[in-house]
């Protein structure tokens, strides 16, 4: 897995591992069905982009994950780095009775 401050040092379109702690997730009227979810480890967040295909095929994940592990590529252009999500495991067990919410659409 690859730590949010590790990104910045690898080139767009290479696919990652990323894990963290779900801070936000937003849904934009304006944004054709995709989802912005934002994820924070220990050194720093990770802003990943989740297409319609990929919320469908992993809602319970996307919208009920406290703790994900996503695999997906970087995207990083003009200083601007995302991760373009394809596989999201919901980790959320692995907290424990650690209390963690995040701020969601709804």
């Amino acid at each position: 897995v690859t730590p949010a401050a590790g990104l910045a040092d690898l080139p767009d379109g290479r696919p990652v591992r990323v894990a963290g702690i779900v801070t936000h997730r937003q849904r934009p009227g304006t944004a054709s069905g995709v989802v912005f979810v934002t994820l924070e480890d220990e050194t720093g967040t990770v802003n990943l982009i989740v297409w319609p295909r990929a919320l469908q095929a992993q809602q319970a994940a996307v919208i009920g994950a406290a703790l994900m592990l996503v695999h997906g590529r970087l995207q990083a252009a003009d200083g601007v780095i995302h991760v373009v999500a394809g596989r999201i495991e919901d980790q959320s067990c692995l907290l424990g009775d650690l209390p963690v919410a995040s701020r969601d659409f709804h």
